[in-house]
């Protein structure tokens, strides 16, 4: 997969970030969610690297790069510490500002890198989310039945690691078929034997609870800390139709209320994984807003 894309291992700060890189023109930074890796964007990379330089690392703690052990107060698995990495990294890659795209937790990481360094993000794209406070303190049955790994997740280590080592890749494949809201049919056997491969390691899991931690906490000290700072770039924001977050909130109305600009956005058919489930759309669209000058 992705084959066309060289592959690299790039020191920043405290970690080392695998990715994928290739391409011509403006750089664009794709950022994946839980429970995966880079490897989400393979059905669009190809064609995006047409237009777009395209890196596409795996966050810390997730796929080949580093995954550290937390630390007290999980500061090391904060968004602001993953988007910090993502701003070291372009800047070795010679893109001081980029486009940017983010997936689930990659959304997150982004939302957070367009506050602390609005200089380097050109446009901003955001994939089948709300802001984090915003889902949290609306939180009632309903959302804490469908997202429980929210709060799952984020109990003392070592309960949820040593529960989900039992069953790992059980969990994973649980997880990817539910909010795919029709199972996982869509999901190449390749792309999932590399997710599986990935997230069964201990130290995976421990990471993946600790970047949860970290929503549940530092980072909402964070968006509480800069409450009034609104994102200053153009914003488009996409979710599923079928999805929770569809379901449950208002992605154009919960953005707006972060973001300087109009917000532009729409529903699209499908569950919670939109660049595998429909990468066609997902694309167009991509090209259109990128696209603009």
């Amino acid at each position: 997969m992705l084959e066309n894309f060289e592959t690299a291992d790039i020191e920043v700060d405290d970690v080392t970030i695998h990715l994928r890189l290739g391409g011509e023109g403006p750089p664009l930074l794709l950022l994946h969610g839980f429970p995966q890796t880079h490897v989400i964007w393979h059905k669009v990379a190809d064609e995006l690297a047409r237009r777009f330089t395209l890196v596409m690392p795996d966050l810390r703690g997730y796929g080949d790069s580093s995954r550290p052990p937390g630390e007290p107060g999980h500061a090391n698995y904060s968004k602001r510490a993953m988007a910090q990495d993502m701003v070291e990294l372009m800047r070795v890659l010679g893109h001081p500002s980029f486009y940017l795209c983010g997936h689930d937790r990659g959304g997150r990481v982004a939302h957070r890198l367009a506050l602390d360094h609005p200089e380097a993000v050109k446009k901003l794209m955001i994939l089948d989310i709300s802001p984090t406070r915003t889902m949290y303190e609306a939180t009632d049955k309903t959302f804490a039945t469908l997202y429980y790994h929210w709060f799952f997740l984020i109990q003392p280590y070592p309960v949820p690691e040593t529960l989900i080592g039992n069953s790992a890749a059980f969990l994973l494949r649980a997880t990817l078929g539910n909010w795919g809201s029709n199972g996982a049919q869509f999901i190449d056997p390749e792309a999932m034997a590399e997710y599986e491969r990935c997230f069964v390691r201990p130290d995976a899991i421990h990471a993946a609870c600790e970047d949860y931690r970290a929503a549940a906490g530092i980072d909402l000290e964070h968006d509480r800390d800069h409450e009034t700072t609104r994102i200053a770039c153009p914003v488009r924001v996409l979710w599923g139709e079928h999805g929770v977050v569809g379901r449950l909130f208002k992605p154009l109305e919960d953005w707006q209320a972060k973001c300087v600009l109009p917000v532009t956005g729409k529903a699209v058919p499908a569950g919670h994984f939109i660049p595998e489930q429909v990468p066609d759309l997902l694309l167009a669209d991509m090209l259109a807003f990128f696209g603009e000058e």
